[in-house]
C-alpha cells in the first residue's frame, strides 16, 4: 500500500503532557524521519499551569506554550491538534478543533458516553475535509497487521471464533489511591474504556462487525482510600462477554485492571476452518500460525517482510515497540491528510467501538443487539 506524505509542513498543537502526550510528541518528531515528507512544525503545546506548559514545550521541542487549550484549536498556524487529556475533556476539545477547521488525533477512549461519541462522529461527518484518527496504536504492530493480511487473503479459511483477553494489574492493590479514573463523570467506563476498547479495536479489524453481546461486569474493589477518606469506585474493574459477529463467528472476551501479575496481556486467538492464529502483546514481536495438516504452531518473528517494519529496521527479529506503533499512527494521519488511504479508526469507526463496549457495560447478563444502521 502506498502512503503519500505531505510536501508542506503541518503545524501541530499538542494538548496534554502525560505518558500519551510524550508518545505523541515523539511520534511527531520522528514521523518524517521514518516515512519521509516534510517534518511537522511543532507549534504549540498546552497544559496547566503555565510553567508546566513552558517546561514541556522546551523538552518536547514545541515553539510555544499555553495554559489555554482553546488557543491550540484556534491558532492559525496549527493544522492538526493532538489531544491526550483526561477522558472527560475529549468531546469538548475534539469538537472545538473540528469546528475550527483542524484535523484531530485523539487518544482513546473516544468519549465518556455513547451520546458524546455519537455527537463527535456526527460532527466529523459534517467536516469531511478534516481527518480524524483515534489512538488505537496496537492495531499498528507488524505482527497484528500480518494477521490481518493472512485472514483477508483467506489463507486460513473462514474465521469461526475469536478468544481475547486484555488484562493488567495496575488497580489490583486495594490500597491504591482513588482517582478521577474511577468515576463515571470524569473517567467514564473503567476497564472497558481503558483496556477493553483496545481488544475490541483488534477484534473488529480481524473479524468484522459485531451483531450481539452478552456481558457481565464486576467492581472488585468497591471503595478506595483518598486523602479525604474512603471513596466509592463507580466503574468496572473487569468485564466478561460472549459475542456474536454478523458473520456468525463467536467470541469469548475478557478484560481486567485487577489481574495480578498481568502487565499488558492483550492476547487473542482466531480459529478458522483451515488454521489458527495466536498473538500476545507481551510478546508483540511474535505471531503464531497453525495451518491444517501441521502438527502445531509455527512461531513467526516480526521482520521487514511484514507491514511497516522495514521503515524502522532492515533486519528481522530486532523487535518493534510501543512508540514505533505511535509513529505509524502519525504516518497514517499525515498520509490521509495528503490524500492517501483513509485514517482508521476515524470517529465513525470509533463510534462502533464505543457501541460495543457500552453495550457490554449495560448488558448485565442480557443479550444486547448492536445496531449499526442509520441513526443508531
Amino acid at each position: 500500500m502506498s502512503y503519500p506524505m505531505p510536501d508542506a509542513a503541518l503545524g501541530v498543537a499538542l494538548i496534554g503532557t502525560g505518558f500519551m502526550g510524550k508518545c505523541h510528541a515523539m511520534a511527531w518528531r520522528n514521523v518524517a524521519t521514518v516515512f519521509g515528507g516534510a517534518h511537522p512544525r511543532l507549534e504549540l503545546l498546552c497544559d496547566v499551569p503555565d510553567d508546566r506548559a513552558r517546561g514541556f514545550a522546551a523538552q518536547f521541542g514545541f515553539a510555544r506554550a499555553s495554559a489555554d487549550w482553546r488557543a491550540a484549536v484556534t491558532d492559525p498556524a496549527v493544522d492538526v491538534v493532538s489531544i491526550t487529556t483526561p477522558n472527560g475533556t475529549h468531546r469538548m476539545m475534539a469538537e472545538a478543533a473540528l469546528v475550527a477547521g483542524k484535523h484531530v488525533w485523539l487518544e482513546k477512549p473516544m468519549a465518556l458516553t455513547l451520546a458524546d461519541a455519537r455527537s463527535m462522529a456526527d460532527l466529523a461527518a459534517r467536516h469531511p475535509g478534516q481527518v480524524t484518527i483515534l489512538g488505537y496504536n496496537y492495531t499498528r504492530s507488524p505482527a497484528f497487521r500480518q494477521a490481518c493480511v493472512l485472514l483477508r487473503a483467506g489463507d486460513l479459511g473462514t474465521p469461526l471464533a475469536f478468544r481475547g483477553d486484555y488484562d493488567e494489574d495496575y488497580s489490583a492493590d486495594p490500597e491504591l489511591q482513588w482517582t478521577w479514573r474511577l468515576t463515571l463523570r470524569e473517567g467514564g467506563l473503567g476497564a472497558l474504556s481503558d483496556l477493553g476498547c483496545h481488544l475490541v479495536s483488534q477484534m473488529v479489524a480481524l473479524m468484522g462487525p459485531v451483531a450481539e453481546v452478552t456481558a457481565i461486569t464486576q467492581i472488585a474493589v468497591p471503595v478506595r482510600p483518598s486523602p479525604d477518606g474512603p471513596k466509592v469506585v463507580e466503574n468496572e474493574d473487569s468485564a466478561f462477554a460472549l459475542i456474536r459477529f454478523a458473520s456468525g463467528a463467536q467470541v469469548s472476551f475478557a478484560t481486567s485492571r485487577v489481574a495480578r501479575g498481568r502487565k499488558c496481556r492483550l492476547q487473542w486467538e482466531v480459529h478458522c476452518t483451515g488454521g489458527s492464529l495466536v498473538f500476545d502483546q507481551e510478546n508483540m514481536n511474535e505471531l503464531w500460525v497453525h495451518r491444517s495438516g501441521e502438527a502445531g504452531f509455527t512461531r513467526h518473528l516480526t521482520g521487514p517482510e511484514q507491514p511497516d517494519f522495514a521503515a524502522f529496521c532492515p533486519a528481522p527479529g530486532h523487535n518493534f515497540g510501543f512508540n514505533e506503533q505511535k509513529v505509524i499512527e502519525a504516518r497514517d494521519l499525515c498520509s490521509a491528510i495528503a490524500g492517501g488511504p483513509p485514517a482508521t479508526p476515524d470517529f465513525a469507526a470509533g463510534l462502533e467501538i464505543e457501541r460495543i463496549i457500552h453495550a457490554m457495560a449495560g448488558s448485565q447478563g442480557r443479550p444486547v443487539a448492536i445496531d449499526t444502521g442509520p441513526g443508531a
